[in-house]
């Protein structure tokens, strides 16, 4: 009997996400400047430090389709709502931190977040699957195993670049400071999840690594696409790129609920040994916070949980009038 490789174990992760039955609700979330943004099921809560020392907090309905919308949630599908949401929501709370650290007097306008948004994503392209591919192309000139050697070759410049990417801007200080609030945002929600006080005492203690982390998802994604552009590697470089760039959406979908599978299966053996690349890159883009990223953080979490209290409250009374 032939060992389970690669490709078995991703996608039985996947799968088991898929087909398992529903669980309580998980908080995400993630830094923006001297802040940290929580999402919940229907409702949303950002909080910043500023300047002054204080703490402001935002919060919202998440009313986009992509919340609303139950198609959304569906499995693999719910993998590509993650790639909308972390451009749309996420640049548009870091635009709204970085608003509450410039004042009144000079603040970022829409149009500029979406400059920001088309640039960065223009970015990410070029530079994880661009470059990649090009590098590879370089270094394997065909062959009898073109198809598989070359992408997997592909796939290891990918992995490098995001390690090597995020190890160079995590020596910025206005990037570890990010990384500070990555870090207080994961204890929070760790806390959180392990039933204790989600106090500045309780959330300290808690670890900073998560599995279902936005970097662990980057670190499945280059592993997913490996299997996934397997095909695509005797075609001509311009197409393979084409294809890949449309193909991004599956990756992000299998690699979502390989990401679920493993979170679900972290306390076995096989979990914590499957996770260990998972988290491993976490040490990149998080570090230790101090109590008051952690009370922002707290503040942040505190505010979509009273949100979502409220959306439920609303809907046993609407449930209540009805019956």
């Amino acid at each position: 009997m032939r060992r389970p490789g690669f490709r078995d174990i991703l996608l039985t992760a996947a799968l088991s996400a898929a087909t398992a039955p529903p669980q309580m609700f998980f908080y995400g979330g993630q830094a923006v400047i001297e802040g940290v943004l929580m999402r919940g099921r229907h409702h949303y809560a950002v909080a910043a430090r500023r300047p002054d020392g204080t703490i402001t907090v935002r919060s919202e309905m998440l009313t986009s389709r992509v919340y609303t919308n139950p198609i959304w949630a569906r499995p693999f599908l719910r993998g590509v709502a993650g790639l909308v949401e972390m451009l749309g929501l996420g640049m548009r709370a870091l635009q709204w931190s970085a608003n509450v650290q410039l004042g009144e007097e000079t603040q970022l306008t829409a149009a500029t977040l979406r400059v920001t948004i088309a640039v960065s994503t223009a970015f990410a392209l070029g530079l994880f699957i661009g470059l990649p591919l090009l590098l590879a192309s370089v270094l394997h000139r065909g062959g009898s195993q073109r198809s598989a050697l070359g992408v997997l070759i592909e796939g290891v410049i990918r992995a490098v670049i995001l390690l090597g990417y995020l190890a160079l801007i995590g020596r910025l200080a206005s990037v570890r400071r990010m990384f500070e609030y990555h870090g207080a945002e994961h204890k929070a929600i760790n806390c959180l999840e392990t039933g204790a006080a989600v106090d500045v005492a309780h959330v300290r203690t808690s670890s900073r690594l998560h599995p279902r982390c936005g970097t662990g998802f980057l670190v499945v994604v280059a592993l997913v696409s490996v299997v996934v552009f397997t095909p695509l590697g005797v075609l001509p470089i311009p197409v393979r790129l084409a294809l890949q760039v449309l193909l991004v959406p599956v990756v992000a979908g299998i690699s979502y609920e390989a990401i679920r599978g493993l979170a679900r299966v972290r306390h076995t053996g096989f979990g914590r040994a499957a996770l260990v690349p998972v988290l491993a890159t976490q040490r990149l883009s998080t570090r230790e916070p101090n109590d008051r990223q952690i009370e922002v953080a707290i503040c942040a979490l505190d505010a979509a949980r009273a949100g979502e209290s409220t959306v439920s409250e609303v809907h046993d009374a609407a449930a209540t009038a009805r019956g």
